[in-house]
């Protein structure tokens, strides 16, 4: 599929999102600010399209003060939620400020999920792979076979058999199937 496709079809999506989201996005800001002190948004430095670092909002599920690390390296992650947080994160909700970074063409709607800033493993086996020229997404083909459970190298032949394989069909299969694990919560960290 062509880029200038794929990003008018996410900026399409976006917009369709956002609008009907509009009203659940306002109550998870406001139940986030309610429950726990500091901002209701947390903003992540990520990798993006060309290894470009750029800022992606989440609604903050974590306490102030948590490392900046992924989730499955932190000692003890449940100690570190907000109130409200593990239920974000087993809704996917925490998810939904991303649809700003999708707009901004930051991100896309499918596409490897974008490394924090300090995975160096990641990024370096994405470089090595091509993988460092898509524009990362909100779901991808490493997210719907095993997300955070899977080893590195296993996450990155996921992502460079997306590069290989993408088109509309496949965003629309892995989209479909995003939504189905979504709503069975599989493969979601607490």
């Amino acid at each position: 599929m062509p880029d200038f496709l794929k990003r008018l079809m996410d900026l399409l999506l976006a917009l369709v999102a956002a609008a009907l989201l509009l009203v659940p996005i306002v109550l998870v800001f406001l139940l986030v600010k309610l429950t726990s002190p500091g901002p209701a948004l947390y903003w992540s430095d990520r990798v993006g399209r060309h290894n470009r670092i750029f800022r992606m909002p989440k609604f903050r599920s974590m306490r102030i003060g948590t490392p900046a690390v992924a989730t499955h390296l932190l000692g003890d992650p449940a100690s570190h939620l907000t109130p409200v947080g593990s239920f974000l994160r087993r809704t996917s909700l925490d998810e939904l400020p991303q649809l700003w970074s999708i707009l901004k063409g930051d991100m896309s709607f499918v596409g490897p999920r974008p490394a924090l800033f300090n995975q160096d493993d990641l990024v370096e086996l994405r470089t090595r792979y091509g993988v460092h020229e898509l524009v990362p997404g909100l779901t991808g083909w490493a997210q719907i076979n095993g997300r955070d459970e899977l080893p590195i190298p296993q996450k990155v032949a996921l992502d460079v058999e997306y590069l290989q394989r993408r088109s509309l069909w496949f965003d629309c299969l892995i989209i479909a199937r995003t939504a189905l694990k979504v709503l069975r919560r599989d493969g979601v960290s607490h």
